[in-house]
């Protein structure tokens, strides 16, 4: 059985696709460098494809990446939308 996609790995991949930047990317999300990166790499390994070109210190999203992203972006919105739906509910 293949694992559930990691919430934090898509948060990480979809502000690193918009953001094009590693270091931009955590600057917006309030983590490492190295956090972003460990996420993305972790995230392509269990996917087992490249999600990212590197281009020196900026990065451009693959066509497997391009795929990923439409998903990803879906799936935080919905889930975005889940917890105000529930904030709702609960007042």
């Amino acid at each position: 059985m293949n694992p559930i996609l990691d919430s934090r790995k898509l948060l990480a991949f979809t502000t690193l696709a918009r953001v094009g930047s590693f270091t931009l990317a955590a600057r917006e999300l309030f983590i490492t460098q190295s956090a972003v990166s460990h996420a993305i790499k972790s995230l392509e390994q269990e996917l087992e494809c490249r999600l990212f070109d590197r281009l020196g210190r900026s990065v451009k999203l693959t066509a497997a990446g391009h795929q990923l992203l439409d998903h990803a972006q879906r799936i935080l919105a919905e889930m975005k939308t889940a917890r105000a739906d529930l904030a709702v509910m609960v007042k």
